[in-house]
């Protein structure tokens, strides 16, 4: 074998060595999510966003909520008859309203239970879909967050916000159009996360959630915990099985980040009596 050709067997090596890896990914990825559903009796749906490096040359490709998800995980939930369990496992930074919205009435008006489980975090447009299940199983260290509405670099609320405190002949046409955009996005939402909760809460308590979710509370990438979401009258358990955060480490990140360790258990063992032999 000459020079040359072993040159192009690496090289075809090297481009096909992240597909292969991917498809084994993919298999170990569809064997446990098979042992959820027989433990649970249920039908599981990912939907996990991860910066995930993709193609043959290594950009990494960032996702987020999109219309295909929406499609994906209503199609899925079309296949499953209304008497079984749905069991949705979400890892997301959010994402389009619209997709977002589509999937949380998908899930609000199923007869069969929806559970939502959060391994690490559910922001905005997937706070949203949490709050439309009817259970959200989190882990200890896991975060939901605010769904205030977004246009473009500015939160709605933000926009409002510094409009009333300025005399209108000072404010330009341009801020003007975005605060009534904001004042309406604003709006929508806290109108979809009372029609997902009034059913959960008193109506006193889900307008007084709604607003505090949607109107700038705090800023868009706030961390609401398990303690906080309990605190909010919201059905949530921190009892997450073992296989859902199994699941995550099917997802690996790339492996130009600045954490490394063995990725093995490690169990407590009784230290030996000082003064015996080794």
């Amino acid at each position: 074998m000459s020079f040359g050709d072993l040159f192009w067997a690496f090289f075809i090596f090297s481009a096909l060595q992240p597909m292969l890896r991917q498809k084994l990914l993919e298999a170990a990825r569809q064997r446990l999510i098979a042992r959820i559903e027989r433990a649970r009796g249920s039908r599981v749906i990912l939907m996990v966003h991860r910066q995930e490096t993709m193609s043959v040359l290594g950009f990494p490709v960032f996702r987020y909520i999109d219309v295909n998800d929406s499609e994906e995980v209503i199609r899925a939930i079309q296949m499953t008859d209304p008497r079984v369990a749905v069991d949705l496992v979400l890892h997301t930074p959010g994402g389009l309203v619209l997709a977002a919205l589509q999937i949380a009435r998908a899930i609000h008006k199923r007869p069969g239970k929806v559970t939502v489980f959060v391994p690490h975090y559910a922001m905005s447009g997937g706070t949203l879909i949490a709050l439309a299940a009817d259970e959200i199983v989190m882990s200890e260290h896991a975060m939901l967050g605010p769904v205030d509405p977004q246009l473009g670099q500015y939160p709605a609320s933000s926009i409002l916000r510094a409009v009333a405190r300025k005399p209108i002949g000072d404010v330009d046409d341009t801020t003007l159009i975005l605060a009534d955009q904001a004042e309406k996005a604003t709006a929508q939402l806290h109108s979809a996360v009372r029609e997902f909760l009034i059913d959960e809460l008193p109506p006193e308590k889900s307008e007084e959630l709604a607003a505090l979710l949607t109107e700038g509370t705090w800023t868009h990438d706030y961390g609401i915990t398990f303690e906080a979401a309990r605190a909010f009258g919201l059905n949530v358990s921190n009892q997450i099985p073992e296989d859902v955060l199994r699941l995550m480490s099917l997802f690996p990140q790339p492996k130009r980040q600045g954490v490394e360790y063995l990725p093995v258990p490690y169990r407590y063992k009784e230290p030996p009596p000082r003064g015996a032999k080794p």
